[in-house]
């Protein structure tokens, strides 16, 4: 449902991801975007996705969005590569704003 929405930010967070090893990384999404995509609620969407050993260890089923960033996410050459040597975790506020935060290299 969403995932065109998340292709469309694909390079940047592709960016961020590689820079949030020196430091947490934000993006300011487009709310209007995911207002044209579908139904968005009056208090928008809240969610953390943990990446762990090359993929999604906690639950995200909660968000539409959170599953669909995810798959775009795995499908990228480039940031399955860094999930699979790092752990991240990405969370999304009431605000749209996109966090990326390094938790450490895989042991």
């Amino acid at each position: 449902m969403y995932q065109h929405i998340w292709v469309k930010y694909l390079p940047v967070i592709r960016i961020l991801m590689k820079r949030s090893a020196s430091g947490d990384q934000s993006l300011d999404l487009n709310k209007s975007d995911f207002e044209k995509g579908g139904v968005i609620r009056k208090a928008g969407y809240k969610f953390t996705i943990v990446f762990s050993r090359g993929r999604v260890s906690n639950v995200i089923s909660s968000s539409t969005l959170a599953p669909d960033l995810a798959a775009v996410l795995l499908q990228d050459p480039a940031i399955k590569g860094l999930i699979a040597e790092n752990n991240y975790e990405i969370d999304l506020n009431t605000r749209f704003q996109l966090a990326i935060r390094y938790t450490g290299k895989q042991e």
